[in-house]
């Protein structure tokens, strides 16, 4: 979910840009730029139709060991140096209608001219350049770096309203994070050929916190044919919340979350679900108590860094919530309780046929580790072994929930390397 850490520094440093004009070819001096917001033609409304290809970075394998050391990531599958890129492409909205999204490209230089794709869906950020394709340090884009630098393609949406999306972020909501994650790799297989290499059509699909709802629903969407040219493979999601009611909330009220943590996630979900599906509020103030409900929706408008959000919010729901926000957690109805339902069907309305892992870490502080207990549960009981992996003690920042997107990334990349 969130990263309350001070983030690093290790920027990935903008380069000459490729476009996509008509086959031109792109020197230093050219710039995406005046692509991103073309007119709306049939073709460029097209969903995952690349609107910009950028170059960010070319690193040697060595410079990615060093790279990825900086903030603790496993360096042990790296075989190859990687170039990096962002897309930007189209997509769809919450509510169906055409907008543009970007995402990182990670590819490797060398190894196979047909590539398998590796998926990575982000935990949850709130400032919109903390994004993969844009974020400066090592934690946003390093997991897919360590997929691209072990040899795969590796693919990670920034979702909507993040990176250089437009509009605002639709926190935890499966189904635009899915169609974002698909239509960038529809976006990657546009673009890849150019650079020599094609995608293998087949994809392994994992994420992080937010992310891991999102890779089971992506997942989920390529088993059910969603595009023909892309087929899933195997899904490994890492420390999700995927039952928010059963498990979440409960930990949210009971104290088990760090207080301060649990302020921000019930902000953003009150104010981001209220945006996509509505009914929860008609103003802030009938469930925030202020000062609060005059400031909380500009905090999760993306131009407020995360630690910045933390600060500006009181350390209890009890000081957070009106009598009737507490209430709507405590017994969720109406217009909320049919989001939770249907956030929960990642885990409880499909059967996987494909090999599936479910990564978690002991003794979670931000998403519950009974989350994955009922995922694995409810699996279970539509036939599906999920086996459920701890990924062992390892702290990032000091969060156990952050060190297991670090140890589940190494653990997953050395899986999906026996599946390619």
């Amino acid at each position: 979910m969130t990263r309350t850490a001070a983030r690093l520094t290790a920027g990935l440093a903008a380069a000459a840009a490729i476009t996509t004009a008509a086959g031109v070819g792109a020197g230093p001096a050219a710039s995406a730029t005046s692509l991103d917001r073309p007119t709306l033609t049939h073709q460029a409304a097209a969903r995952g139709h690349l609107v910009s290809a950028t170059h960010l970075r070319t690193m040697s394998a060595d410079q990615v060991r060093a790279w990825l050391a900086t903030e603790d990531f496993d360096d042990s599958s790296v075989r190859y140096g990687v170039d990096t890129y962002r897309l930007v492409y189209r997509t769809i909205d919450t509510r169906g209608r055409a907008t543009t999204a970007s995402g990182l490209l990670v590819l490797p230089r060398g190894g196979d001219r047909r590539l398998q794709t590796v998926s990575f869906t982000h935990g949850t950020e709130i400032y919109k350049p903390d994004a993969p394709s844009t974020s400066g340090d090592v934690w946003g884009p390093g997991p897919a770096v360590t997929y691209g630098a072990a040899g795969f393609a590796a693919v990670a949406p920034d979702y909507l309203g993040l990176g250089k999306g437009p509009g605002l972020h639709p926190w935890k909501h499966v189904p635009s994070e899915v169609s974002a994650a698909l239509d960038m790799l529809r976006a990657a297989r546009q673009f890849v050929p150019r650079t020599g290499r094609v995608l293998n059509g087949e994809v392994l699909a994992t994420g992080f916190s937010q992310g891991a709802s999102s890779a089971l629903g992506l997942a989920r969407a390529l088993q059910e044919g969603a595009d023909p040219r892309f087929g899933i493979r195997a899904v490994a999601p890492i420390s999700g919340a995927y039952d928010f009611e059963g498990a979440e909330l409960p930990a949210l009220l009971k104290g088990d979350v760090p207080p301060e943590v649990a302020a921000v996630y019930v902000s953003y979900l009150f104010t981001a679900w209220n945006r996509i599906h509505g009914g929860l509020y008609e103003t802030p103030s009938d469930v925030f108590q202020e000062p609060h409900a005059s400031r909380v929706e500009k905090l999760f408008n993306g131009t407020t860094p995360g630690p910045d959000v933390v600060d500006a919010l009181p350390d209890t729901l009890g000081d957070l919530l009106t009598r009737r926000g507490l209430a709507m957690l405590h017994r969720p109805s109406g217009t909320f309780a049919e989001a939770l339902r249907v956030d929960a069907e990642v885990c409880t309305a499909w059967t996987p046929r494909v090999p599936i892992r479910l990564y978690k870490i002991a003794d979670d502080e931000q998403a519950t580790t009974v989350n994955t207990d009922h995922c694995a549960a409810r699996l279970r009981e539509r036939g599906v072994n999920a086996p459920v992996i701890d990924v062992g003690d390892t702290l990032y920042g000091g969060s156990r929930h952050l060190g297991s997107n670090v140890a589940g990334t190494a653990q997953i990349i050395r899986w999906f390397t026996t599946l390619k």
